[in-house]
């Protein structure tokens, strides 16, 4: 039996302070198996984002048990080793790049920041054919390559400390729908590869059958059904809210949305 990866207890996040303060996240709990692939899902809102925040520490006002690699995170602060072994790919690639740095310097960085110093440009040039970019885009800038060039270049930056697991924030939303499939495809390959772990953020019922085994459908903050993805693909769901996204799916195009679902079956 696989060993769990990320382990979730009672998470509770709470926003804002005084009276102001408001609980987003009611007590969900998860559990992770190493080398699964785990979807959240939900409309905008649902807290599914919060919490892959509240793992890597993006957000302090959290209670509950949140357990990485059998290491017990705290409310503040992550250690060099969880850092080591989780990294996260955010929504937006322009964004999570500076735009002042090549694709060189953001990776040889990286790698300076997790102490691995020896045979960097090997290495760069490794990651580099590792998400299908050459040698010739290690010098440019973010603003000379294209929305899905950018996030190849933000997936190998989280493969660089040679992470276990990849927590992905809605990793393909912001791209054009031409390449949508080829950056899901590559991080399907990654995950064969190397084993990885992946938690990820999808509004998209199409993306999560095409890269999830379990999925936990969130709502206003609470994990209201939980499914093996298969039984999403056959439309097998009891909770009324995962009925809801199913059908939306279906009316979205022209039932395109969930026939995607279903081809990925085999």
């Amino acid at each position: 039996m696989s060993q769990t990866e990320i382990q979730i207890e009672g998470l509770e996040v709470f926003f804002g302070d005084g009276h102001e303060r408001t609980r987003v996240v009611h007590g969900i709990d998860l559990s992770v198996a190493q080398g699964e692939s785990y979807g959240l899902v939900g409309e905008s809102g649902s807290g599914k984002s919060t919490v892959l925040r509240a793992l890597v520490g993006l957000v302090p006002d959290w209670h509950g048990a949140m357990r990485v690699g059998g290491e017990s995170l705290q409310r503040l602060g992550r250690s060099k080793e969880f850092y080591r072994r989780v990294q996260m790919v955010f929504q937006d690639p322009y964004a999570s790049l500076h735009p002042r740095q090549t694709v060189d310097r953001v990776l040889s960085e990286t790698l300076a920041l997790h102490g691995i110093r020896d045979g960097v440009d090997a290495r760069i040039d490794r990651l580099l054919e590792q998400v299908g970019l050459g040698g010739g885009f290690r010098f440019r800038y973010p603003h000379q390559l294209s929305g899905g060039q950018r996030q190849r270049v933000a997936i190998a930056r989280a493969l660089a400390p040679e992470p276990k697991v990849l927590l992905l924030d809605e990793p393909t939303s912001a791209l054009d729908v031409s390449v949508q499939a080829e950056i899901l495809n590559l991080l399907s390959d990654l995950r064969s590869e190397f084993g990885l772990t992946y938690l990820m953020v999808s509004h998209d019922l199409g993306v999560i059958g095409h890269m999830c085994d379990r999925v936990a459908v969130m709502q206003t903050g609470e994990i209201v059904e939980t499914l093996e993805v298969d039984a999403m693909r056959k439309l097998q769901a009891e909770h009324p809210y995962t009925r809801h996204l199913l059908d939306s799916a279906l009316r979205s195009s022209g039932h395109a949305g969930m026939a995607e679902v279903q081809r990925t079956a085999g």
